[in-house]
């Protein structure tokens, strides 16, 4: 079958998609965007996490059929939906007591924005970091790099919806993203270190 959706604000046709094909896949093997990561492929370990319509989910277990007409951001996208959204009021930046009430981006927001010449959404390259993604370098966040797209993605949603996260609620949030590297603790600083500054540009 032939799926057509957005990626990155672009739109993106695939051919020739079996019905038990995974949109982890189709995004990886037929659109070339290895951000999302294949490990556990059962939903287990959030490295494969991409937004769908606006909400964090585990592609590996997303058959590419469902995807049909609907909106995905990777972790190549990240820093484009972040600024396009933050230039539009949506989501944690336009409050710091919880958010705006909203739980993601609108699809029909979300289709109106573009990737600009100057960097490339769909790669990644070229387009200024956003706020989870510098602040994960900045707190020294990113080991190996393995679970780092799945992370960033489920951190960006929770931003989002609660601008001033506690620490439990940032456990919760990335309860189900695995890192094998070593404690998450340095995870924690980085989304405690996004909060505090998304909170200084309000």
């Amino acid at each position: 079958m032939r799926v057509n959706f957005t990626v990155n604000g672009r739109q993106q046709e695939a051919d020739d998609v079996w019905e038990g094909e995974s949109l982890l896949y189709v995004l990886r093997e037929r659109l070339g965007l290895p951000g999302s990561k294949n490990a556990c492929e059962q939903g287990e370990c959030g490295s494969c996490t991409v937004r769908l319509d606006g909400v964090p989910v585990c592609s590996c277990l997303v058959a590419a059929g469902q995807v049909e007409g609907r909106d995905v951001v990777t972790v190549e996208g990240l820093a484009e939906f972040s600024k396009q959204r933050d230039e539009h009021g949506h989501g944690g930046a336009c409050g710091t007591g919880g958010g705006c009430g909203s739980k993601g981006v609108t699809l029909d927001a979300a289709k109106q924005w573009q990737a600009k010449p100057a960097g490339d959404s769909q790669t990644g390259e070229g387009v200024e970091l956003s706020n989870i993604q510098q602040a994960f370098i900045d707190a020294g966040a990113v080991q190996c790099g393995f679970c780092t797209p799945g992370l960033l993605i489920q951190a960006d949603a929770l931003l989002e919806e609660n601008a001033s996260p506690s620490d439990q609620d940032i456990r919760e949030a990335l309860s189900g993203n695995l890192c094998r590297c070593t404690g998450y603790e340095k995870i924690l600083d980085a989304v405690r270190l996004a909060a505090a500054r998304q909170s200084e540009a309000v």
